[in-house]
């Protein structure tokens, strides 16, 4: 069960790492706030990959070409999926940005059934309808809800995008042949890298000032790289172990920590309909653990 402490490990560094991303958005567009999260990342995933390496006595891998294609994949969508989460941020408050963005388990179980080999159980399969409930109401589709269909959308493309790239992820741990942290750490290395690169050449050619903008945050900006990063070792860990929609399940336990920081740190109030669908969402996290 070692995939649910490295679960519970993403949980509580993703959700520190949201709340800063949600302070920079303020200032910093949205391209810039999703380099945050890779900026500083890649040379600590390095780091972590390197000194695993020497203590497991393990040597580089093999890297096929699905593996770089599954990488390649995984870093897009993960751009993807981080710029539309800054958007939600921007939309509605804090808290519901991310629940909705939890839609994420919920596509995972179904392309993950459909397309990638994965299998739900009955009481994981009420989990997810549950999990689909909590998302219409988070969503705020109730008589004089405040908000919008176009809102809902961004949130489901979303987790779309994020379960997706969850998906690639673990097919590109499964390509190699060494221990599952290190395969884990592997990809995490070469997803940062790219996605850093990326990003980098993009912003330079067409919104150069983010840089100095972010600059002028280096604490907030380490912060979040620094938080992703160590978020990602666990997400990336625990799905090379375990398939990503009971990963992506479980982690919707990060909802009640995301109330709590909505609440305490962002000052922000939770609703009676908001708190009601957060509920919702981690019932269907618990469900679908025990399956």
């Amino acid at each position: 069960m070692s995939w649910i402490l490295f679960t519970l490990m993403a949980v509580f560094f993703q959700t520190f790492r949201n709340a800063i991303q949600s302070k920079l958005s303020a200032t910093v567009p949205t391209l810039g706030v999703t380099l945050s999260r890779f900026l500083f990342a890649a040379p600590i995933a390095g780091a972590y990959v390197y000194a695993l390496s020497v203590w497991r006595g393990e040597g580089i891998p093999d890297f096929s070409a699905r593996f770089w294609m599954f990488v390649g994949l995984a870093a897009c969508l993960q751009i993807a999926a981080t710029s539309l989460m800054v958007i939600l941020f921007k939309q509605k408050n804090f808290a519901v940005g991310a629940g909705l963005a939890k839609s994420e388990a919920l596509v995972a179980g179904v392309l993950g059934m459909l397309f990638f080999g994965s299998t739900l159980s009955l009481l994981g399969w009420v989990g997810i309808i549950i999990g689909a409930m909590a998302v219409f109401v988070l969503s705020g589709w109730r008589k004089g809800g405040d908000l919008t269909l176009k809102t809902a959308l961004i949130g489901l493309a979303c987790g779309t995008c994020f379960a997706l790239t969850s998906l690639y992820v673990r097919e590109a741990s499964h390509t190699l042949s060494v221990s599952f942290e290190l395969a884990a750490g592997w990809v995490l290395f070469w997803v940062l890298l790219v996605q850093t690169i990326m990003l980098c050449v993009y912003i330079g050619l067409q919104q150069p000032a983010t840089f100095s903008k972010l600059a002028a945050q280096p604490g907030k900006t380490l912060a979040a790289s620094v938080t992703s990063c160590l978020g990602s070792i666990g997400w990336f860990t625990a799905m090379a172990l375990q398939h990503v929609a009971y990963v992506k399940t479980v982690g919707q336990l990060e909802v009640f920590t995301t109330m709590l920081i909505s609440i305490v740190w962002l000052k922000q109030p939770v609703r009676k309909h908001e708190t009601l669908g957060l509920v919702l969402i981690g019932l269907a996290a618990i469900l679908v653990m025990w399956t």
